[in-house]
């Protein structure tokens, strides 16, 4: 029995040294050969199952609402972009799009969803707002978007796009993204120039923006719109910067177009080149290269008994400053300008002569009659 015993006392002493022998090795070759448990955990990570389904619950809220615009010159399409329905009243529906999608046309037609086509007439549009507003009769079974706010809202944001890229094959297209900047200050032309007329306040998003989806809404994930698509920049190299107008100004443009008060841009009364097409031609640029100027606005001409005229600017003044904020050219003249209201006074500094002068000028919004 004593060597039975024995051999049982044996068995588990060997028992508790192997144990303890492989906790030691184990430990030797975690230390030792970390990447073995590392490369295991990572298996496992890529097991797990993705439950996310999108954003499609808010797509559809506002998928419906979501209209073609078609700009026609006689019976000849002319151009063709997005738009939405923002309000109702008992008989209407109005539609906010861009001014450029419906600019230059003489009427107008939207298509809904579900391929009905119906006349529409534009009540009015805001060219540096880049806002324009139709209205069409009322259809059963569509209610107006959800409006939101840019207020909270934060870089990284998710936002989708729904509207009409490209041609009429891919209309409804939604697009997904977020909100990559805000306030951000596009230079915008007006015309077919290589020149830019104005500065936007616009928000950034990386959804995909195309030819087409301009004066269609830009959604946060709730499915409220925030803004209005209005750009983007297409040139080789950049992918993904689309711009939108925030929703607050867009709404507030809208609402002056219905209620028929225009908006009263500040006129000073000149004509205006940028300095730096100025230095292409012989007459000016050995002036200007004499003080160093590079950037600014060139006045070429002032109309007799205007804001500019009363003030005391001159023909071959330089505007370089409004109120201390620098003028590099015409679109950033424009961008400070229209901050202000008519009737309000400004600061305006220019060159003359190499020598810089401040006037104080009086805004008015067009050219008095007497």
């Amino acid at each position: 029995m004593k060597q039975n015993s024995n051999k049982k006392t044996r068995i588990v002493v060997y028992t508790i040294f192997i144990l303890f022998l492989g906790v030691f090795l184990a430990y030797g070759i975690m230390y030792k050969f970390p990447a073995i448990f590392q490369e295991t955990v990572t298996k496992i990570e890529k097991d797990v199952t993705v439950t996310d389904k999108g954003i499609a619950d808010a797509v559809e809220k506002v998928y419906n609402s979501v209209i073609i615009v078609s700009n026609y010159r006689g019976d000849t399409l002319y151009a063709s972009g997005s738009g939405f329905i923002y309000k109702e009243d008992d008989k209407k529906f109005y539609v906010i799009t861009n001014h450029h999608v419906i600019a230059d046309g003489d009427n107008f037609k939207v298509t809904y969803t579900d391929g009905t086509v119906e006349e529409a007439t534009l009540l009015g549009g805001d060219e540096y707002a880049d806002i324009a507003v139709l209205e069409v009769n009322k259809k059963e079974n569509i209610n107006p978007v959800e409006i939101g706010t840019t207020e909270s809202l934060r870089v990284g944001d998710t936002t989708f796009t729904v509207g009409a890229p490209l041609d009429y094959a891919y209309s409804w297209t939604v697009t997904r993204g977020i909100i990559s900047g805000k306030e951000r200050l596009v230079e915008v032309s007006l015309s077919n120039g290589n020149d830019t007329d104005y500065i936007m306040n616009v928000l950034q998003t990386d959804a995909a923006v195309n030819s087409g989806n301009s004066g269609g809404p830009l959604c946060d994930s709730n499915g409220e719109v925030i803004g209005v698509i209005s750009a983007k920049i297409s040139t080789t190299g950049v992918e993904g910067m689309g711009f939108a107008i925030p929703i607050e100004t867009a709404i507030e443009k809208a609402e002056q177009i219905i209620n028929g008060k225009s908006s009263k841009y500040p006129y000073l009364g000149i004509s205006m080149l940028n300095v730096t097409n100025v230095l292409s031609f012989p007459e000016y640029s050995r002036y200007l290269r004499q003080y160093n100027i590079t950037t600014g606005v060139w006045v070429s001409d002032v109309e007799s008994n205007s804001a500019a005229d009363k003030a005391g600017i001159k023909p071959n003044d330089i505007i370089i400053k409004i109120n201390d904020k620098e003028i590099s050219n015409v679109a950033y003249l424009r961008y400070e300008l229209y901050k202000y209201s008519v009737g309000d006074k400004i600061n305006v500094t220019f060159l003359r002569d190499g020598k810089e002068k401040t006037v104080s000028v009086k805004l008015v919004s067009s050219l008095p009659t007497s």
